[in-house]
């Protein structure tokens, strides 16, 4: 279901905004880690670890080969919380939309927008070339490249989002924590595989994103909402459960 759609939610969703207006974060930037304080600058042209990258980025572009990853990283160019959350579904085990799982919803989007503040201090900051163009070299996406030109490159935002999201919904249901993750790691090397990131880019934004996740905890609101979430999740399965039982008898 989900692979017929892919290229369709991409690009009817990637040029919206990420989050809507009035969307507040749980805890404030200046609350959360500060990214600059604990994690490394992006890897030195000249170093070991920028050769990791280029060879990276020369797997990227043989991925785009295989036709059916390709359309995945294609797909993983969403940005809104609603879009992510269609291709989370299927790994999460339930469909997660607004109008089906109100609780989840206000809970992703206000987490996501919360894990997402810290990633801006670096990229500003740093303001790291995409590979795209500094090689000039197209990607998978043409109708992105222009606007995120001049976009800094580490950490990755879409990385950085996916990651908040799976974490946020491997709290909800545990159970779905292997295939959710796994989710969220094929979302960031299809940054890499799509030509818009280095993978330093990708894994600099798992921590960033894993070191801010403990402040949600600090936060009455954000705990309040969690049990929300669990307890829709929980009553939706059970429904979910008695109605095929249902059908077999």
């Amino acid at each position: 279901m989900i692979k017929k759609s892919l290229i369709a939610i991409a690009l009817c969703g990637a040029a919206l905004c990420s989050f809507a207006a009035d969307v507040k974060p749980y805890v404030e930037a200046d609350a959360l880690p500060n990214a600059l304080n604990f994690y490394p600058a992006p890897p030195d042209t000249m170093s070991p670890q920028f050769m990791y990258d280029m060879s990276q980025y020369i797997w990227g572009k043989k991925m785009r080969q295989d036709s059916a990853r390709a359309a995945l990283a294609v797909a993983q160019t969403v940005e809104t919380v609603a879009e992510m959350a269609k291709l989370f579904s299927e790994p999460f085990g339930m469909e997660i939309s607004a109008q089906k799982t109100p609780a989840i919803m206000n809970l992703l989007e206000r987490g996501v927008r919360t894990l997402k503040q810290p990633g801006s201090y670096p990229k500003r900051f740093y303001n790291r070339r995409r590979p795209y163009d500094r090689f000039n070299e197209p990607t998978l996406m043409p109708s992105d490249e222009e606007r995120l030109r001049t976009n800094g490159s580490y950490p990755s935002g879409h990385t950085i989002r996916a990651w908040a999201m799976a974490l946020l919904l491997c709290e909800v249901n545990p159970s779905a924590q292997d295939a959710l993750l796994k989710y969220a790691y094929e979302w960031g090397q299809s940054r890499v595989i799509a030509g818009f990131h280095w993978q330093s880019d990708v894994d600099a934004s798992k921590v960033i994103v894993s070191g801010a996740y403990p402040s949600l905890h600090t936060n009455e609101a954000f705990m309040a909402d969690m049990r929300k979430a669990q307890a829709e999740f929980k009553k939706l399965k059970t429904a979910g459960k008695k109605k095929t039982e249902g059908t077999k008898k």
